[in-house]
């Protein structure tokens, strides 16, 4: 049965066509959130947020966006168990609205980064990528230049002791805190990455590995 999925756009927003049509190819219903706006939390199965440069990455990239009307019903969805799912500035949303921990930052060669990575499965997420097991390798595209994670040493202990860790990096291409390419809430029912699963749909778009990403448990 397909599922209900709210797309957030905000101004700035340059992967929402990208995760739309990725969620076509899955076999579910997307349906457009404006960030200006409410939604009812209970009405969709799950919820993505997008890449892209929202407001500009002014002040810090995700900060205004994570103070938007629209993440008001993210939360509430969030609490309410709703899978969510934030991609690249989506990331970067998700920890400045502390529905993630950590932050995400410079990268640690101050430079913009477009690659493909390889990452590695470390505790799994059924709601996305759920095909995808403990220790397999996916291979996707990054495009950053705040994706280096941190987080203090502490929290780092409280992610690695709660199985709060989703993906690392195999080459760590920012510098980020224990290689973390991607992290979920202590729920389990938002999670983040860096890299772009939406760009990597099929095989003519570099590969394949990204449409898990949208298929839900295996």
């Amino acid at each position: 049965m397909s599922r209900r999925v709210g797309v957030l756009r905000f101004p700035g927003t340059n992967c929402d066509r990208d995760v739309w049509q990725a969620v076509e190819m899955a076999g579910d219903r997307p349906e457009w959130l404006w960030h200006a706006d409410r939604f009812d939390a209970a009405a969709y199965d799950a919820l993505y947020l997008p890449g892209g440069f929202s407001y500009g990455d002014y002040l810090r990239s995700g900060a205004l966006a994570a103070r938007a009307p629209a993440m008001r019903s993210v939360r509430e969805a969030a609490d309410r168990g709703v899978p969510v799912l934030g991609v690249c500035n989506g990331f970067q949303i998700l920890t400045e609205a502390r529905l993630l921990p950590g932050a995400l930052v410079k990268n640690q060669s101050l430079r913009f980064n477009d690659d493909w990575v390889e990452l590695e499965m470390k505790n799994p997420v059924p709601h996305f990528a759920g095909p995808v097991g403990p220790g397999a390798r996916v291979r996707l595209p990054v495009a950053h230049a705040d994706g280096r994670y941190y987080v203090e040493d502490d929290e780092l202990k409280r992610l690695q002791d709660n199985g709060q860790i989703w993906f690392t990096y195999v080459k760590n291409p920012n510098g980020s805190v224990a290689d973390i390419a991607g992290v979920k809430s202590e729920k389990g029912n938002v999670a983040a990455l860096m890299p772009h699963p939406e760009r990597a749909m099929r095989n003519w778009m570099g590969g394949s590995d990204g449409f898990a990403f949208f298929k839900g448990r295996g």
